[in-house]
């Protein structure tokens, strides 16, 4: 990318009237541009046919559009799509589109890499190489809700913030993406059909309360206990779940939004009765349902999914525990598309 030229999509609508104006053109413009970029998704000037000749012309010497392309596409048996995205950096991040019987649903990235090194996920593997800014994430939704249409006819349903990154180390990138998904400016999507998950930053999670956000929030627990959460997810140790707790409380007592719970259940390590116990324990203080999810392997892990039968008591416990709870089944599991298993690599 020339340096001298910015990407449009970081200015705001003000910053663009002003541009405008400085250019002896009609403040009005701004609201022309802005409608292309986050309504119709435009990714070239050329595709901006109420401007004239000159105004686009005059935008192509200014500015870029550095859009998210797709490098690779793998279909699963399963009808899930896994892509390959490349940002304009040549950075590679993944999404991935689950299409069930009632949901077109798009699962999105935030950062290309993770820091977290959660030890049963592909990603945690990977470094930290930088965060998406809010167009990138933006993108994402934009050729995946483009591939539901083309692929099964049908409309995107719901978005979750579960790709590769932790979403609330992005906070102000994540929040200014689904402010452009949600609003009528933009693709005027429900906040209730976006769920953003977070390994558990309790500080985040305050603000989340204080900004009083509208989207759905899960957070993947995956131990109920400090010395076994240690041991996966190291943010726990600055992150205990007492603190977490509470800020999970407070998000709650500011928003009223139920929260979800995320517990793969891994074989001999987190699923015993004692660990569903714990696990209710921890659950209990606010409206809540959990969803247990099945282990999806990962190369260099020491874990192993859990048996069929103690998952089924495993949930059967909590649900008489009075906890609502869902057994998600993987998806995408053979193109490497499944909870866990993103990690950015090339077919």
């Amino acid at each position: 990318m020339p340096q001298d030229k910015k990407d449009i999509r970081k200015l705001t609508v003000e910053e663009l009237k002003a541009f405008f104006t400085a250019q002896g053109d009609k403040a009005f413009r701004a609201k022309q541009v802005y409608e292309w970029l986050w309504q119709k998704s435009a990714t070239e000037f050329g595709q901006m046919t109420n401007l004239s000749k000159a105004t686009r012309e005059m935008l192509e010497a200014h500015f870029v559009i550095n859009n998210v392309l797709i490098e690779d596409e793998q279909k699963s048996n399963d009808r899930t799509i896994k892509s390959s995205l490349q940002l304009f950096d040549d950075n590679i991040v993944e999404g991935v589109l689950i299409p069930t019987m009632k949901r077109m649903t798009a699962c999105i990235s935030s950062q290309v890499g993770c820091s977290l090194s959660c030890t049963f996920c592909a990603t945690g593997k990977l470094d930290r190489k930088r965060n998406l800014d809010a167009s990138e994430i933006y993108d994402q939704v934009v050729l995946i809700k483009n591939q539901a249409e083309k692929e099964y006819n049908q409309p995107l349903t719901n978005i979750v913030y579960m790709g590769m990154g932790e979403p609330l180390l992005n906070y102000a990138n994540v929040l200014k993406s689904v402010e452009h998904i949600t609003s009528p400016e933009g693709l005027g999507m429900a906040p209730r059909r976006i769920t953003i998950s977070t390994a558990g930053i309790a500080k985040m999670i305050r603000k989340l309360g204080d900004d009083e956000v509208k989207f759905n929030l899960a957070v993947s627990l995956h131990a109920a206990n400090d010395i076994k959460r240690n041991e996966i997810m190291p943010i726990n140790e600055s992150n205990s779940l007492i603190e977490l707790r509470d800020a999970l409380k407070y998000y709650f007592s500011k928003t009223k939004n139920q929260v979800t719970y995320e517990y793969i259940l891994f074989y001999n390590f987190n699923d015993s009765l004692e660990d569903a116990e714990e696990l209710f324990q921890f659950t209990k203080h606010i409206p809540c349902m959990v969803n247990i999810i099945e282990y999806n392997p990962v190369a260099d892990t020491p874990f192993a999914k859990a048996e069929e039968k103690t998952l089924d008591k495993f949930a059967a416990y909590l649900d008489k525990r009075g906890v609502t709870v869902k057994v998600r089944r993987s998806r995408g599991k053979d193109i490497d598309a499944a909870c866990g298993q993103l990690a950015g690599k090339k077919s």
